[in-house]
């Protein structure tokens, strides 16, 4: 992960959540980490929200529960103190698809970023390797033409 932090510049509207205010981005967030922490900046307040990106979606959850109405658009900047997400397959996942004839090229965006995340997310050295054993043998196999 990045250590440079970075500012984007964000919009969207106020909705409702099962736990308080979700603030729905306009567009989705592609390429930061999320599930993290940010803050953002709407006028002079500064808010602490938790980023959480989905496949299609980018939502902000305030920390605390004061907000805007439901329904209510607004514009602010996000700052993200960890700044870009590595997209880059990492050698030891790459060595295990390419020993086990697994294809990581095969993946499309999403399936590629969660693979990526979940791996990034070891706390150990066993752990990750128990998640890259559990990456390859989820890939579809290499299609080779017959010699």
């Amino acid at each position: 992960m990045s250590s440079t932090s970075m500012n984007i510049s964000v919009r969207g509207m106020v909705s409702q959540g099962p736990d308080g205010p979700l603030l729905v981005l306009s567009q989705r967030l592609d390429g930061h980490d999320t599930f993290l922490t940010g803050s953002l900046k709407v006028g002079e307040a500064s808010i602490v929200v938790r980023i959480l990106t989905l496949d299609d979606v980018t939502v902000l959850r305030p920390t605390d529960s004061a907000g805007a109405p439901v329904g209510t658009h607004w514009h602010g900047t996000l700052h993200l103190p960890h700044g870009l997400r590595p997209r880059t397959v990492p050698p030891d996942l790459q060595q295990a698809a390419i020993r086990e004839e697994r294809s990581l090229e095969r993946l499309d965006e999403v399936e590629l970023r969660y693979a990526l995340t979940f791996l990034s997310e070891s706390t150990t050295i066993a752990i990750r390797r128990a998640r890259v054993d559990a990456i390859v043998s989820a890939l579809p196999t290499n299609t080779r033409s017959p010699q």
